[in-house]
This record gives structure tokens, sequence and C-alpha cells, in this order.
């Protein structure tokens, strides 16, 4: 169970990568077009969520000591990592409701 914990953290921390990474594609091109200060700072925000989310997927995924010790149960109580599993789902749902007000 905890090891699912831990590879779902990872699956959303890269989902919620590329979903910042093609919001910022069409926030950039807004501000790029219309100068205006809404598209600016949706633009910003963009930038630093795909920054905590690339710091946490080099985490997760990369760094040998942060991998191992989130995976191991006894370090990383599973109350911990289903708190970290649910505010990365909890990130994904609020940037998948983001993108589909974008698109729409």
């Amino acid at each position: 169970m905890a090891s699912t914990l831990v590879d779902v953290v990872r699956l959303l921390t890269v989902l919620n990568l590329f979903v910042l990474l093609g919001l910022a594609a069409v926030w950039g091109r807004n501000w790029w077009d219309l100068r205006s200060k809404h598209a600016f700072g949706l633009l910003l925000f963009a930038l630093l969520l795909i920054g905590e989310n690339a710091l946490g997927a080099y985490l997760f995924l990369l760094d040998p000591t942060v991998s191992a010790w989130i995976g191991n149960p006894e370090q990383v109580p599973p109350p911990a990592q289903t708190a970290m599993a649910a505010f990365r789902a909890l990130e994904f749902a609020g940037l998948a409701f983001l993108s589909w007000v974008t698109y729409d």
C-alpha cells in the first residue's frame, strides 16, 4: 500500500508538470498578445508551480536518497504518504479545472 501511495505521488507530480507546461504556454501567449497584468499573473503562477513540481519530480524520482526515503514505510509512515498523495491529487484536480476553464 505504501509503495502504491508513493507511486501515486510520483505520477501526479509528473502529470501536474505537464499540465502546467501547457497552461504556461497558453498564458504566456496571452500575456505576449495582451500585455495584461491578469495574464502575467497567471503565467507567473504557472512558472512558480512548474518549479515546485520540477523539484518534486527530481526529488521523488531521481534523487537516490529522497526517493528511497519516501518509499520506506518505516521511515515515512503511511499517514504521511497518504497526505503527500492527497496534496498532489488536490493540486491535480485544481489544475485540471484551470485547464478546462482555459481551453474552453
